[in-house]
């Protein structure tokens, strides 16, 4: 059931109120913000016996306070941003959303929700809402009751709760559905109920912490487009927690990429595509999963190159840039090359084609090539279907790839040479 901080602590606003209300600003600042869960007392007994040699508990830093869930956390969050926190399981993003919203204590940092320190206020007076994974809808109420709910608990006018839960009906286009109990929607329909309960608060700030993992695929792409509808017609900050990278993607202002309590990379979309910044980020962003190859990066008459087998590609001329101005050296490297960035040539890296999945428009091919899978996608539109039919599992091939898709890391650290 929903946690009642969330359901009725924001005043009502009014026609009237709205020009005061919207100069309020909604940005959120956290500032070394760290998240330690103690010990429990047989955690303690066991470290005791193991002694100094147990210092990782699933890639979270341990330490003699307990184990550190989110590690020194610094964020700006703009007045009206969309910001997704993005990462795989266990990463601490969900933990970082629930210390905004009040319902973890920050172990150490602070965290700020316009100009005013919220450490130690209670989660209904932070004016914030939040939209849950698992709806958190009270089944035994109508959809409107439970959309009023809130309203109700701060004795907001009757006429005023229903303009604002009829005008987020309209929104999400449940009014059709405000008769209703829980039972008799569907997963998407309770979401929608789940997020107009919330936005009929008008808060300074919406929480959502992964609101579409429990949806199917047609489903989860519907939500999106309706969130960005959604955001593009109530003036709050949003801070929405996802593992599914193509959300981030397409939601998101920017995106903080997280791993193991740590932040790697806070960017726009395009940003980290273009420009990851290790090669967490490089393997995490984007679909399939970015190439990864042993390689050389070596200075020909003054330029950068990367050597690849028998293929000596040199770099674009930004890449020239960045790489003197760190003053990069000759070093062996792992050189990134997306998926969709490759392409079948007449000469270049040998391959076998081991599986061939036809996805309409483009058909991925896994490949053995230089004693690694590679990923090439390809497009069929100027194809004859003997010609894709040609690439199928068995077949050789050749790829090549130019200068301005690379992306170069260090070996030992993984972190971007150009950064």
């Amino acid at each position: 059931m929903q946690c009642r901080h969330f359901m009725g602590d924001c005043e009502s606003i009014s026609e009237d109120s709205l020009c005061l209300e919207s100069v309020i600003m909604a940005n959120v600042t956290l500032k070394n913000v760290k998240k330690i869960y103690p010990f429990s007392g047989d955690d303690t007994k066991k470290k005791k016996k193991k002694g100094a040699q147990e210092e990782k508990k699933n890639n979270l830093q341990i330490t003699d306070q307990g184990v550190v869930a989110v590690q020194e956390f610094n964020l700006e969050i703009k007045d009206k941003e969309f910001i997704v926190l993005v990462g795989p399981s266990g990463c601490g993003k969900s933990t970082t959303l629930r210390m905004i919203a009040g319902l973890e204590e920050i172990s150490e940092g602070e965290l700020y929700i316009g100009d005013r320190l919220v450490n130690d206020v209670a989660p209904k007076d932070r004016d914030i809402a939040m939209v849950f994974q698992n709806y958190a809808l009270y089944p035994h109420m109508t959809v409107y009751d439970n959309m009023a709910f809130a309203l109700k608990l701060r004795h907001t006018p009757k006429d005023e709760i229903d303009r604002q839960v009829k005008q987020a009906a309209e929104i999400l286009d449940i009014t059709q559905y405000l008769g209703r109990k829980p039972k008799a929607l569907s997963g998407g329909q309770r979401q929608r109920v789940a997020i107009g309960r919330a936005i009929v608060r008008n808060p300074q700030v919406m929480l959502m912490d992964e609101p579409l993992s429990n949806l199917d695929a047609k489903l989860r792409n519907q939500m999106r487009a309706e969130i960005i509808k959604l955001r593009e017609r109530i003036d709050t900050t949003f801070i929405y927690v996802t593992h599914d990278q193509t959300e981030a993607m397409t939601l998101g202002d920017r995106i903080v990429i997280m791993k193991d309590g740590f932040i790697q990379q806070i960017g726009t979309p395009q940003e980290v595509f273009n420009h990851p910044y290790n090669l967490f980020v490089a393997g995490f962003i984007g679909t399939p999963q970015m190439n990864l190859f042993d390689a050389k990066l070596i200075k020909q008459n003054g330029k950068y190159a990367v050597v690849l087998g028998n293929a000596t590609v040199e770099l674009s001329e930004d890449k020239q840039a960045a790489l003197n101005a760190n003053n990069v050296a000759e070093q062996e490297i792992t050189l990134g090359v997306r998926p969709e960035h490759i392409s079948l040539a007449d000469e270049g890296i040998e391959a076998v084609v081991d599986v061939h999945e036809m996805m309409g428009s483009t058909v991925h091919l896994h490949v053995t090539a230089m004693g690694r899978d590679v990923v090439l996608v390809v497009s069929t539109m100027n194809m004859t279907g003997a010609e894709v039919a040609a690439l199928a599992t068995g077949a050789h091939v050749k790829f090549s790839f130019h200068g301005n898709v690379c992306h170069v890391f260090n070996k030992e650290t993984g972190i971007n040479l150009e950064a």
